[in-house]
């Protein structure tokens, strides 16, 4: 029966990844934090119930060695503990909720203020297009940041709402047409990051992901930039934009060598007309 219970176990766990466990940028460290003590303080709770429901279950069953106390109905001592411990363990995890909901606001920007670099983000049908002013280059379905950097993002939707999130990295963030949000992030390690639309747009949501690369030094970083600046692809108006724009599902990976630095704003204000 045993061997039986850990197949199906087996089974229905096989599709589960730990990747979302891991962590590869400072917000997201700080949120696995939080969630390990809300974890290990709930167990504070759940596991003397469980150890109460057998003890009560063997000790108190119907045997020679039981006491009726027919006139018993309460114990202070009893009902100071069930009251006083969860009352507490909700005080504490309400701080801690308190403290890092403030602390870890995507808006708030994180390391250095001076020296930050800024990301454009547009959420499209189905791909996201990702745009560097200062360097007025531009990347389809993927992002590329350089390590222990201060990235600011500044995300719209040129479509309906959707969510732009890098589970290692950190928190997300809604994509809305004609608004402009803002998501600070640094990434930790080097390496390889998936992310993902997180909020339901359609029939090509389900592929709309795209790839994080997290470049060891900012000299790596600068080489990917000149390579992107090699790209034959340009967009230099707002019909360039419309013809990318344009619904796809399963986009390619595609490099712009020159984005106009206005295009995100143009974007953001051309629904203020609506």
């Amino acid at each position: 029966m045993y061997k039986c219970f850990f197949i199906l176990l087996t089974i229905l766990l096989s599709g589960c990844s730990v990747d979302f466990l891991s962590t590869g940028g400072v917000i997201a460290t700080e949120e696995h934090k939080l969630i390990f003590i809300s974890f290990i303080l709930m167990l504070f709770v759940v596991l003397p119930v469980i150890f109460m429901t057998i003890f009560f279950v063997f000790r108190y069953k119907a045997n020679k060695n039981s006491v009726y106390l027919p006139n018993w109905n309460k114990s202070n001592i009893i009902e100071l503990i069930i009251w006083i411990i969860p009352i507490f363990i909700i005080f504490f995890l309400a701080l801690i909720t308190w403290r890092t909901t403030h602390k870890l606001d995507p808006s708030r920007i994180i390391g250095n203020k001076n020296n930050y670099l800024e990301i454009h983000v547009i959420a499209l049908d189905w791909k996201w297009l990702f745009i560097y002013p200062k360097y007025s280059v531009g990347i389809v379905n993927k992002v590329i940041i350089p390590l222990n950097t201060t990235i600011l993002f500044r995300v719209t939707s040129n479509s309906v709402m959707n969510s732009f999130f890098i589970p290692d990295l950190g928190s997300q963030i809604y994509a809305m047409p004609g608004m402009s949000t803002k998501l600070y992030l640094i990434a930790s390690k080097p390496g390889i990051y998936h992310g993902i639309s997180s909020n339901y747009s359609g029939i090509g949501f389900s592929n709309m992901k795209f790839i994080t690369y997290v470049e060891p030094t900012h000299e790596s970083f600068l080489k990917c930039v000149n390579f992107i600046k090699k790209s034959k692809f340009k967009i230099n108006t707002m019909f360039d934009f419309e013809e990318l724009a344009l619904p796809t599902t399963n986009h390619f990976i595609k490099y712009y060598s020159y984005v106009n630095s206005n295009t995100f704003f143009q974007i953001i204000n051309k629904f203020k007309n609506y």
